[in-house]
């Protein structure tokens, strides 16, 4: 049987234990149509496929980096389902656990060339009684979502429906045996109904073990200003927030219950010579303890500690040293669609690999820039070798350093990067 066509017309849940792997990513995906030229949808005369979708992004991106990685959806069972669940499992992503809605399509959006943000930029999404929001936590193979040493999720999900954001709250619930909860807060007021969707990806925030957050969305949603500080002041459970700061950079708070259950000292994370920022500073792990060699990685099946619990921990409201900052690379930008997903997959990849958090913010930068210079909403992310020579250059290397498309795969040493 096609894996492709598993399911289609049913509803059934598979039991089979599914394997382990290092991230779970629940989430819609759509067909997105890319504008032949610049101008108004009503001027481009045609239009190129693509995919999208904040978590098969990250998806994507995570398992080209060489990490296992599941993504559990909901498709229609129509040609672009089929072409959804072929691309995202072409980037080596399992994509067993996505299930075939025989009455509700797979969602589809156009967007012109123009910036988000500006006048210029349209998308028009037809995604309205798609399949995938009609994800409840009654036709999602809840095993296979759980089946994870990360489970990544975004506040674009709660937003579908009400079935979705319940969906949400019970994976986010504190229990025994929940995976370490990532959160993309991805605020969208255009897809929600009320006025209740700051409040609750706020909430889902709280619940959360990392999460990230724009400066810009944390202001649009709770009006928050004041920088990164204020928004950790208003999120003081998760024990890493990241706060990204569009073209000034990103910071990186990590709270002392965070560092005790979600950060811990490698001596030489990487084997043999540490890995690029690691010296003298915190390592983040996704596994809690031991080593983040191949063997780690790959045959440890991580045991966290207690989900933190929203006002619980007296510890959790202190932070175990300054927030960590690094500032963004110069880019010569071709599109900004999914670089924040980018970013979120590179940050987590340097958790998996016991990276510093200098080093997991580098690499979040660095995932970040291989999107911004590319047209579409996806890109392959920078070879390791490639990744960690660049990551590991010292302060002033990397404010010189300048990327324009292609860069990822050049193999010049890191100051012959730069473009003029």
């Amino acid at each position: 049987m096609d894996p492709h066509d598993r399911d289609r017309g049913a509803t059934t849940i598979v039991t089979n234990a599914p394997d382990i792997v290092d991230v779970v990513a629940l989430g819609e995906s759509m067909v997105t149509f890319l504008p032949s030229r610049p101008g108004p949808l009503a001027d481009v005369p045609s239009f190129e496929r693509g995919i999208g979708g904040a978590e098969s992004n990250l998806a994507c991106g995570l398992a080209a980096a060489g990490h296992s990685v599941r993504w559990v959806s909901r498709v229609g069972a129509d040609g672009f389902g089929d072409h959804l669940v072929a691309t995202v499992g072409s980037y080596g992503v399992d994509v067993s656990a996505v299930r075939r809605d025989p009455a509700r399509p797979t969602g589809v959006y156009f967007r012109t060339a123009g910036e988000r943000g500006t006048d210029a930029h349209e998308v028009a999404y037809y995604r309205a009684g798609s399949a995938a929001s009609a994800m409840s936590a009654q036709n999602v193979d809840l095993e296979a979502v759980r089946a994870g040493r990360v489970l990544h999720l975004t506040g674009i999900t709660a937003a579908l429906s009400e079935d979705c954001r319940g969906l949400l709250h019970e994976l986010t619930a504190p229990g025994a045996g929940r995976p370490l909860i990532s959160f993309d807060v991805n605020h969208r007021p255009d897809l929600w109904r009320d006025a209740e969707g700051a409040g609750v990806v706020r909430e889902l925030a709280r619940r959360a073990d990392v999460v990230f957050v724009g400066e810009d969305e944390a202001e649009e949603a709770w009006g928050v200003t004041g920088g990164p500080e204020a928004i950790r002041e208003l999120l003081p459970e998760p024990g890493v927030l990241v706060v990204k700061q569009g073209a000034k950079g990103a910071a990186a708070f990590v709270s002392a219950a965070g560092r005790r259950g979600l950060v811990a000292r490698f001596p030489a994370p990487l084997g043999a010579g540490g890995g690029p920022g690691s010296q003298g500073e915190v390592s983040l792990s996704a596994q809690g303890a031991g080593s983040c060699g191949a063997a780690g990685r790959w045959g440890l099946v991580a045991q966290f500690p207690a989900p933190l619990r929203s006002g619980t921990d007296p510890e959790s409201q202190g932070e175990a040293s300054s927030p960590t900052f690094v500032p963004a690379l110069d880019v010569d930008v071709v599109a900004t669609t999914g670089a924040g997903d980018a970013f979120a997959a590179g940050f987590l990849s340097g958790m998996l690999r016991g990276l510093s958090v200098k080093a997991c913010l580098r690499a979040a930068h660095l995932h970040a820039a291989a999107t911004l210079t590319t047209r579409g909403d996806l890109a392959v992310p920078p070879a390791r070798d490639t990744l960690d020579r660049l990551a590991a250059v010292d302060d002033g290397t990397w404010g010189t350093l300048r990327l324009g498309p292609g860069w990822t795969q050049a193999v010049q040493a890191p100051e012959e990067v730069r473009i003029p």
